[in-house]
């Protein structure tokens, strides 16, 4: 059942140090609340020849590069070879993978980013897991609250799932693309392989392998 929103239709797990993760879990939501537990148990377990450890709850490649200006305010795992830009500010809960892109003005929050992910400018990223060589364009977020502050529910092949979640950003699949100042609603999920037109306001389930150019205008690719 909802099989194309469950983890291993979304992810690559052999692409993220955090893969334990989802054990015990089947969707994408599960995992969310799981994070900051996880990244304490996970941090202390990293090789010191690998991973500086400056201050409690955070561990820092030591092949990642920092900028002076990033601001590190809450725990956080930075991956081998991972720039994080000037002005980037990481606040709390991040899981960062390797060869990743945190760049000028972007914030992170309760995140799991896969390697290989660019958040490269001016992006917020709350509450969400950004698959294997996900990319953000300038200016794109994730909304991670509805107005009314009721929780996140997910719209997928015409049934309302409950997530039992007050905040959920996005669920991006590996390889998707996302155009520039776009914005992803509460709860949305974007399958593998799928581009986001920009200036897109994104809501619910968007398959994998699509061309998402407006609501109610989603195209197949062509894969050849």
């Amino acid at each position: 059942m909802y099989d194309q929103i469950k983890n291993n239709a979304l992810f690559n797990m052999d692409e993220t140090i955090a893969k334990d993760i989802f054990q015990d879990t089947t969707y994408p939501w599960e995992v969310l609340p799981k994070i900051q537990a996880f990244l304490q148990i996970l941090g202390a377990s990293l090789p010191a020849g690998e991973y500086e450890h400056p201050e409690e709850n955070v561990w820092i490649a030591k092949s990642a590069t920092i900028a002076a200006t990033a601001t590190i305010a809450g725990s956080c795992i930075i991956g081998k070879h991972t720039e994080v830009r000037p002005g980037a500010f990481i606040r709390g809960n991040a899981i960062v993978g390797e060869n990743c892109v945190i760049g000028n003005s972007t914030e992170l929050k309760n995140v799991l980013l896969f390697n290989n992910v660019q958040v490269p400018h001016y992006n917020y990223v709350g509450d969400s897991i950004l698959g294997y060589k996900s990319h953000m364009g300038a200016g794109s977020i994730t909304s991670n609250i509805k107005s009314d502050k009721t929780n996140i529910t997910i719209r997928y092949a015409g049934d309302c799932i409950e997530t039992g979640l007050r905040k959920m950003g996005a669920i991006l699949g590996n390889y998707v693309e996302v155009g520039c100042n776009s914005v992803m609603n509460p709860g949305s999920i974007i399958g593998s392989n799928t581009n986001i037109y920009p200036l897109s306001m994104v809501r619910g389930y968007i398959p994998k392998g699509s061309i998402y150019k407006r609501q109610g205008e989603i195209v197949t690719k062509n894969m050849d």
